[in-house]
């Protein structure tokens, strides 16, 4: 068995057939098709039930599919290793994070580590932390910071630091300049959030409606950015990171009391994975030198 026929297997399972799989890979049809049947002969197992006009994986296909894929993953994580340089003169390093993390953490990160390890290319992306497990496990990615909510059997987490939400205002608020205000006070707020697909967005509903508060959601935004720059602009408020007011002058964050919300940031890794000497550096970064925490 060769390698060409996993991957000719996973192309059939990946485009439904073998008519699209065959143009992906740019081979015949029958070519393909006579790869696959070298496989199932090796294998001594029948992994396409073709009898019908669709082509569907048989209980055999389906376990195989999974060995097979992991497969895949272990050689390239294989392949990293074999080229990956130990003195992190060269070298890549994939880093995921969800929204809020970016907005005040992916500068430090970047700037510490590439002070550090400046031949290493790193490749960020910002994600919601179910799609971050997701890419992790499949292995495109090294590293991700996100809360400590995974769901995922596949990943591990290390708990990185505490985050605090606060109601962060800006300078025209009334409540700009307090230090703390009374959790019912949000009742009378019009709040910009988040809109619902972000893990912020589920911690605050929950929150509120644990405390029996309901305040007004005057805007929802599909970034942070986006509602940084309208609580800037207003006299409406946010719920959002301590650490993301700090980062503004014209921001304020005003803790809210009693009932503090709080969630914790943690490191995101494939269990198992191949740790490069990149990622290790990264994580060596986060978890030592607390990277983000000394601004909170």
């Amino acid at each position: 068995m060769l390698l060409r026929h996993i991957k000719y297997f996973l192309a059939v399972v990946e485009h439904g057939g073998f008519t699209r799989a065959a143009a992906a890979l740019h081979v015949s049809q029958p070519a393909l098709s006579q790869q696959i049947r070298q496989l199932e002969e090796s294998l001594g197992a029948t992994l396409f039930d073709r009898t019908g006009r669709q082509v569907r994986l048989t209980d055999a296909g389906k376990e195989y599919t999974l060995h097979a894929r992991r497969a895949l993953l272990d050689l390239d994580a294989g392949k990293r290793a074999l080229h990956d340089v130990q003195d992190l003169s060269r070298g890549e390093l994939r880093i995921g994070m969800t929204p809020t993390f970016t907005y005040y953490l992916a500068g430090p990160l970047a700037e510490a580590f590439h002070r550090r390890h400046g031949g290493v290319t790193l490749a960020m992306k910002e994600m919601p932390q179910d799609r971050l497990e997701e890419i992790l496990s499949d292995d495109r990615l090294d590293v991700g910071i996100g809360f400590d909510e995974a769901r995922s059997a596949d990943i591990q987490a290390q708990p990185l630091f505490e985050e605090t939400l606060a109601l962060v205002v800006g300078k025209s608020h009334p409540s700009s300049g307090k230090k703390t205000i009374g959790l019912r006070a949000l009742n009378d707020e019009s709040l910009v959030l988040l809109s619902g697909e972000f893990a912020t967005r589920e911690q605050i509903d929950r929150y509120c409606r644990q405390h029996l508060v309901h305040p007004r959601v005057a805007i929802e935004a599909n970034s942070v950015g986006m509602v940084v720059e309208i609580v800037r602009r207003t006299t409406l408020s946010t719920l959002l990171p301590a650490a993301i007011a700090r980062q503004h002058p014209d921001l304020c964050a005003v803790a809210l009391n009693p009932g503090l919300l709080k969630r914790t940031a943690v490191l995101l890794q494939r269990k198992d994975a191949y740790r490069s000497a990149a990622s290790r550096a990264v994580v060596d970064l986060l978890l030592k030198e607390r990277i983000g925490v000394a601004k909170r």
